[in-house]
């Protein structure tokens, strides 16, 4: 489970296992530490992330400015998830 970055008490991460085929490029988002029923929000070629699902339910006016965050590093989360699965796929 790679970690990326940590916003105040949430870590923003990879799973190390995506599925077979490779699912596009994502990010799950859980306060304290890892855990399966996550926030998944989906980033797209233009940097823009998109929620998939706010699974861990983190308010709304928290997850907003968690997406901008993620919105200004997505280039970093790219080349990271580049460098972790070793291909990319994109949501749209």
């Amino acid at each position: 489970m790679p970690q990326i970055f940590r916003i105040g008490p949430y870590i923003v991460y990879f799973w190390s296992n995506e599925n077979e085929p490779l699912e596009p490029v994502h990010v799950h988002i859980a306060e304290g530490r890892a855990t399966s029923n996550a926030t998944k929000v989906w980033i797209t070629s233009t940097g823009k992330a998109l929620l998939s699902h706010n699974s861990s339910k983190i308010s709304a006016q928290i997850l907003n400015s968690m997406i901008r965050v993620i919105e200004a590093n997505s280039e970093e989360i790219i080349e990271k998830w580049l460098s972790h699965f070793g291909e990319i796929r994109y949501f749209c």
